[in-house]
């Protein structure tokens, strides 16, 4: 097969324009993947990881700020978080509930109870503990509705 001149010149032709629009579609693919990179080494900060080692260090730290709250959360728990206070007057011949009794209590119902009672000439404190809602020593009246009052919160 024998082509003319005219022929060999548009397969030239065409040959030069689909070499340079490979020479295009290089190019454009080039700098695409130079942005990937500026934008990975952004993320990585300048970091010779790559994006899959770097999202599993980042799993394993959000890991361990799972394990974080939840020690947190149990320290809290573990808080004296139920707190309540009785007023009420102790003697006959006093006014005003000057006396009180608080509870401190954590989740377990372990914790203190705090009373004041207050006399004309006097005032007594007395602490009494709990152990998962068991006083060390038994427990006033008033002071037991105080520990009722702070768990039903």
């Amino acid at each position: 097969m024998h082509l003319s001149g005219n022929e060999a010149a548009v397969i030239a032709i065409v040959g030069v324009a689909v070499g340079m629009a490979g020479a295009a579609l290089a190019w454009v693919a080039w700098v695409r993947v130079r942005r990937l990179r500026d934008a990975q080494r952004t993320l990585l900060g300048g970091g010779r990881k790559d994006l899959v080692e770097f999202s599993v260090s980042l799993q394993g730290r959000i890991d361990d700020l799972h394990k974080a709250v939840d020690e947190v959360d149990r320290r809290v728990d573990g808080a004296l978080g139920n707190t309540a206070i009785v007023r009420y007057d102790a003697y006959e011949d006093t006014g005003g509930h000057q006396s009180a009794s608080l509870a401190l209590l954590d989740g377990s119902r372990s914790g203190v109870v705090v009373t004041a009672i207050q006399g004309r000439d006097y005032a007594r404190i007395y602490m009494k503990e709990l152990e998962r809602g068991r006083p060390s020593v038994a427990l006033s009246p008033e002071e037991q509705e105080a520990v009722e009052r702070a768990m039903a919160r």
